[in-house]
């Protein structure tokens, strides 16, 4: 069942659509750990707002900066302290990819901007033609521009790569502990009637 929500997850973050997250009754409360309670305060919160009544993950517009469509994650009423740890685990892994791509495509415009801007220059052009319009360079002008943008930040992105694969592996263990636990107790309460 996990494996499904994170398929539907992947493959459906170009609309606006709610994922089912299910949870099932904890009489376990959360673990008061300042850690957690700090970091919990610390997570930047969305722009937009499901329903109140909703039961589900909202997935909404795409950011200007970043690209990137913001989640807001669901709060179940009777969270256990896994399904806590899982849900401040993706929320700060949204929040640092956030904060990634946006500085990544701000440096990259800004760069391209100046490129494209020296370029002109060189050649004895103004950024726009008699006309108005914005000028542009040809296509292998830009690869120049592209190979040296990759190759000036390779290392920047081997880390955002290596950071993202461990993260992701870590929210993917919590993911299976928390279905087994739901399991569990599926089968737990099927015993007993």
């Amino acid at each position: 069942m996990a494996g499904s929500v994170i398929l539907k997850r992947v493959l459906r973050l170009w609309t606006l659509y709610d994922v089912r997250v299910g949870s099932y009754p904890s009489s376990r409360k959360h673990s008061n750990s300042s850690e957690l309670q700090t970091r919990a305060s610390q997570i930047k919160t969305v722009g937009f707002c499901p329903p109140p009544h909703s039961c589900h993950d909202w997935v909404g517009p795409p950011d200007r900066h970043s690209n990137l469509r913001p989640v807001k994650f669901y709060v179940a009423k009777d969270e256990s302290p896994l399904e806590y740890r899982l849900r401040l685990l993706r929320q700060d892994t949204q929040d640092w990819n956030q904060k990634f791509w946006e500085h990544q495509n701000l440096t990259f415009n800004k760069e391209k901007k100046e490129f494209v801007s020296a370029r002109l220059k060189e050649k004895g052009l103004d950024e726009r033609d008699k006309e108005g319009r914005k000028r542009i360079l040809n296509v292998d002008e830009m690869a120049d521009f592209y190979k040296e943008f990759l190759r000036k930040n390779f290392y920047k992105h081997a880390h955002y790569n290596r950071d993202w694969y461990k993260r992701n592996f870590t929210i993917t263990l919590l993911m299976g502990q928390v279905a087994l636990k739901r399991l569990w107790k599926k089968l737990g309460r099927k015993s007993e009637s």
